[in-house]
């Protein structure tokens, strides 16, 4: 599972910005929605001089009932289900710091530099999310790397040459596809059935519907 620790690299702390939340199982728990919906909260005063509270609500997405035809199709849902749970807020967590741990390692002067300050992070890191990773199955690695793409508009092999060079994304997409991972998997709800279903539990757990 070690080559999951490069898709965990932007999680936050490696910038120094202070400690990630998780949860009871030491899985990292993503902003809570609520608040960024403060945001959306607004004062105003209407024609009787009361002070009312106007708030713009999320946009919610209503998907028709599922309808299986097999028992094999129930079973592919409900694991979808269990991996997205799983694997999501990793994602998460990757695409929104990927930005700032990128422009990070940009400050350094020296390519030898950078190199040195993602080894020293790679044993950091691994070590802390190690006991974590090593629970994964193979079906929740491959989540990983669906939902990274989903959640970054590019795929986990792009990520990996922009921090560690053609050479080295190259082994750990030969090394990953050893274990059935394809970091250079594509994600396409619009044409692919099954991502199609991806999309969907991802949205409904993001809504909070599951």
């Amino acid at each position: 599972m070690r080559i999951y620790f490069f898709l965990l690299i932007m999680i936050a702390g490696m910038l120094g910005a202070g400690a990630q939340k998780t949860d009871a199982n030491g899985v990292p728990v993503p902003p809570d929605p609520k608040q960024k919906e403060a945001k959306g909260r607004y004062h105003f005063v209407d024609e009787h001089g009361d002070t009312l509270m106007m708030v713009v609500l999320n946009n919610i997405t209503v998907f028709p009932q599922l309808k299986f035809k097999n028992k094999k199709q129930e079973q592919f849902y409900w694991r979808t289900v269990r991996d997205v749970k799983r694997t999501l807020p990793y994602a998460k967590l990757i695409a929104e710091t990927l930005l700032e741990t990128y422009e990070y390692i940009e400050t350094f002067p020296t390519q030898k530099e950078r190199e040195e300050y993602l080894s020293q992070m790679e044993k950091e890191i691994f070590a802390q999310y190690k006991p974590e990773l090593k629970k994964f199955t193979k079906s929740q690695g491959k989540m990983l790397v669906k939902l990274i793409n989903r959640e970054t508009n590019q795929n986990s092999y792009s990520i990996l040459k922009a921090f560690l060079g053609t050479f080295r994304a190259g082994f750990w997409q030969t090394f990953g596809r050893f274990f059935g991972v394809n970091l250079k998997s594509s994600y396409s709800p619009d044409k692919n059935k099954d991502d199609a279903i991806i999309e969907r539990v991802c949205v409904m757990v993001e809504q909070g519907q599951l």
